[in-house]
């Protein structure tokens, strides 16, 4: 199947499963765990990530819930081509986050009016049309110097990795490939790898968060 076609069927199948998760999770209590969710994880960045005050910061790929729920102060913009189809959730509603700049478009071709110290890209690489465009995207959106956190659902298993490239196995993620092969992927765009940290672990997949700085200019 072509990526192309395999990204739009996933698209619909990713706003059909944030409508079948969220029916039963009452918005004010899914926030605030939510929002508990993040700080975990920017606590596990530690050191390796400093936001400072006035830092430009984009959550790529964002979701109705991203890593933004808790950079309000920063003053991010948070990016995603279902941005508009989410508002349909009563879990997420754009004014519930004025600091927030809200951009409806896909990863491919985004083109940020100057580079950002920090972006995240969280738990959404996966879910992109096309991979490659999609790192090149997030490595020019990086300054020099700055920092890039991406969480992806990496194959665990080699066998399952290339089954799952030749039928629709996991149909929400269209691109299958293991912690490695990700790690490659920044440092052939000018990035130095900072860690690459397991965050949680099922059969098929773990959860892998990578940290990695753009060499600087």
């Amino acid at each position: 199947m072509a990526n192309g076609l395999r990204w739009k069927i996933a698209q619909g199948f990713e706003i059909r499963w944030w409508k079948g998760y969220l029916k039963k999770k009452d918005p004010a209590e899914y926030a605030v765990w939510k929002r508990a969710y993040w700080k975990d994880y920017l606590a596990k960045m530690g050191a390796a990530v400093t936001l400072k005050e006035g830092d430009r910061i984009l959550d790529a790929g964002c979701g109705p819930a991203g890593i933004f729920v808790v950079l309000d102060s920063f003053r991010p913009d948070a990016l995603d081509p279902l941005i508009d189809a989410y508002e349909a959730l009563p879990h997420f509603k754009k004014t519930s986050y004025p600091n927030v700049r809200f951009l409806n478009a896909p990863l491919e071709g985004f083109k940020p009016e100057q580079p950002y110290e920090t972006v995240f890209c969280m738990n959404a690489i996966n879910h992109v049309d096309d991979l490659a465009a999609s790192y090149d995207t997030l490595a020019a959106a990086v300054k020099p110097g700055g920092t890039l956190v991406v969480t992806i659902d990496a194959h665990n298993h080699g066998f399952f990795k290339r089954l799952f490239r030749l039928i629709p196995g996991d149909i929400l993620h269209p691109h299958q490939f293991d912690e490695a092969e990700y790690a490659a992927m920044l440092t052939a765009r000018g990035f130095m790898m900072v860690s690459s940290q397991v965050m949680e672990k099922e059969f098929f997949f773990s959860r892998v968060m990578q940290i990695a700085k753009k060499n600087p200019a």
